[in-house]
Parts: C-alpha cells; structure tokens; sequence
C-alpha cells in the first residue's frame, strides 16, 4: 500500500507540475508588468502584491474557462479589485464599519451559488479581490494620490494585467503543451429539502466566522488581525461538511505553523532586499506544485510567503512568532466552532457543494447531491 501511495503521489505531482508552471509564468510575467507600471506611473510597491496576489488565484478559475467566462472575468474582476481598494481605506480609517462590509462581500458569494454555476463563478471571482485585501498590507495607491477614485483607477487596471497575463500564457501553454480538459458536466441538481438552504447556512458560518475573527483579531492581537480574519476565511472555504471544516482547519494550522517558522529562519539568517522577493516566488512556485498531495503544503508555503513579505515590509518575524502562531490558531478554532454550532449541515451520504476559495482542491462549482439547491 506504501508503494501504491508513493506512486499515486508522484503521477500527481508529475501531472500537476506543467499547471504550476504556467501559473507561476503567469504571476511572474504580471509582476515584471507591474513593476514597470509602478516605475512609470510613480506607484507605491504595494502594487507589485496586488498583481502577484490577483494572478495567482485567478489562473486555477481560468483554466479551462469559455469566452463568456473570461470576459465576464475582464469585467468583474477590475470592478471589484478597486472597490476592495476602497474598502481597504474603509478599514483604515472606521474599522468596525469595513469590518462589516468586508463580513457581508465574503459570505455574499457562497449565498448566490443558489443561482447555478455562473453565479458560483461570478462568487469566486469577487472574492479574489477581497482575500488580496488582506494580503496586501496597504492600498495600491500612488505616493502623491488624494483622491479614493485614483487609487480604485489603478487597482482596476491592475485586474487588467493579471486576466491578460493568465489568458496569454495559458493560451500559449495551450498551443505547444497538452491541453486541459474541459470542465465536467453538471448534472442537473435536485431541489433540497433541507431550511435553510445549505448555502445560506454555510454563508452564515461564513460570516460569522469572520466576524468574530475581525473582534477577537482587533482586541488579541491589535494590526495583526488580518492573519486571524485569513485563517477563518481559509478554513472554512471549500467547505464540505463538518468534518472537513475541522480537516481544513487542522492542516491550516500545521502548515501556516511550518511556514511561519520557515520564514522566521530566514529572517535570522539574514535574508532580505532582492533575495527574499526571489525566496517569495520559489517558496509560491513549490507550494503549486505540492498542493495536489496535502492542503497543508500550500498553506505552509502561502504562510511563509506572506511572511517572507511582511519582513520585506518591515515586520520583525522573530518577534511576531508566536503573535502570527496565536492568530492563526484562534482564527482556525472559530471556523470549526461555527461549522459545528452555526446552523450546522447535516452529513450526506454524498459531498456538499464547496465554498468557492483559494484553498478548494478543484475549481468551485455546485455538485449533484440531495442536499445541493442553493
């Protein structure tokens, strides 16, 4: 059996590598554009993370999306980039009230997946922008900008140059590599009896989830809650049931355990300027390759990288160790709490739908199930 696994393990990781190569061409060709954006339009760096952050999630929705799919993408996805650049000042400036904006255009997604396949599409692609959000440390705004629309202009077209990265590359990856296969056929699904729809209780967990995450964040661990807000958006995205909450929750934990110390290892050797934004990139490019095999190979490399990050921004890993550890541990423990006690989902005999998210092992969309229908 031993061997079996291995050889399971190794024709995944084989066939997943010309997919992690391509997103990574695709991130890499976005921030060499954006780099050369924030040199021409006089932009702050955060520019660069944006770019990075929106190509990487972007590239597993597109794969094998149609034209209508990526046009739909050209449209959506700007729009909301700068609309989470707004909701970041929001953040900034009245906390409670971005807080609670930011609640309700998390759970809002997992709420229309109701509405079929291309509303569980159009959630997925809203929801990039946000969990940039917390990824990027602060707006993609100009040094010299006042206004709220400058910032929102240039976080559009930021969108831009991460769907025209992905579709370019994939296209080429298209036309001398193997190509994907197309998305499986939906089944129609079948109305559910259960009520409230089990997509409404799960954009309830959702929500709930985050909400305490952005309280119990703000009051235990004061500017660092956005670890504590990632983790318990993370841990309950792709959200099966119960039990897979508590799976996800775990192996969010062990992985972000292994990256925090990873990057706190580099940051005692001394790593930093270029060679960490080039560690950044490797430690990415791995983590898409592994995370066929475990979800908690690419939480512990998204762990490390934004790490990675923070201490290029400034932020002393050493002594934010067991602050990042804490945060993650009590955002990962409120996502089971409310998976298990918020309007729980009855186990069925087949999966429920995911939640639409970074972390989900395939592209989100409904599945044929008695417990599907919203």
């Amino acid at each position: 059996m031993i061997a079996a696994s291995l050889r399971n393990a190794y024709e995944s990781l084989r066939g997943h590598a010309d997919e992690a190569a391509l997103t990574m061409t695709a991130v890499l060709l976005c921030y060499f554009l954006a780099l050369g954006l924030e040199t021409a339009a006089g932009l702050h760096t955060d520019v660069l993370v944006l770019a990075v952050a929106l190509t990487l999630t972007l590239a597993r929705t597109q794969r094998t999306a149609d034209l209508r799919r990526r046009l739909t993408a050209c449209v959506l996805l700007p729009a909301v980039a700068g609309a989470a650049t707004l909701l970041g000042r929001l953040l900034a400036y009245h906390y409670a009230l971005g807080a609670a904006v930011f609640t309700v255009c998390i759970s809002l997604p997992i709420w229309i997946r109701r509405f079929g396949p291309g509303a569980a599409r159009a959630g997925t692609l809203m929801t990039l922008p946000l969990i940039a959000l917390l990824v990027v440390p602060g707006p993609a705004l100009p040094p010299r900008a006042e206004s709220a629309l400058v910032g929102w202009g240039w976080s559009a077209v930021t969108g831009l140059l991460a769907c025209g990265c992905v579709w370019l590359v994939q296209a080429v990856g298209d036309r001398f590599g193997p190509r994907p296969s197309g998305p499986e056929a939906v089944p129609p699904r079948r109305p559910s009896r259960l009520r409230p729809r089990p997509s409404t209780r799960m954009a309830v967990q959702m929500a709930v989830a985050v909400a305490a995450a952005f309280v119990l964040g703000r009051i235990l661990f004061d500017q660092h809650w956005p670890w504590m807000v990632l983790t318990a958006y993370v841990a309950a995205s792709g959200n099966r049931g119960r039990n897979d909450v508590v799976r996800k929750g775990a192996e969010r934990l062990v992985g972000a355990c292994a990256g925090t110390l990873l990057a706190t290892a580099v940051a005692v050797a001394g790593v930093g300027g270029r060679t960490a934004v080039v560690l950044i990139f490797a430690v990415l490019a791995v983590a898409l390759w592994l995370r066929p095999l475990n979800y908690a190979f690419w939480a512990g490399g998204m762990t490390t990288a934004l790490s990675l990050l923070l201490g290029y921004f400034g932020q002393d890993a050493q002594s934010l160790l067991l602050t990042r550890l804490g945060a993650i541990a009590v955002g990962a423990a409120l996502t089971v709490a409310s998976a298990w006690w918020v309007l729980p989902v009855p186990r069925r005999r087949r999966p429920l739908p995911a939640i639409p998210g970074p972390g989900s092992p395939r592209e989100p969309g409904p599945r044929p199930s008695s417990a599907t229908g919203g």
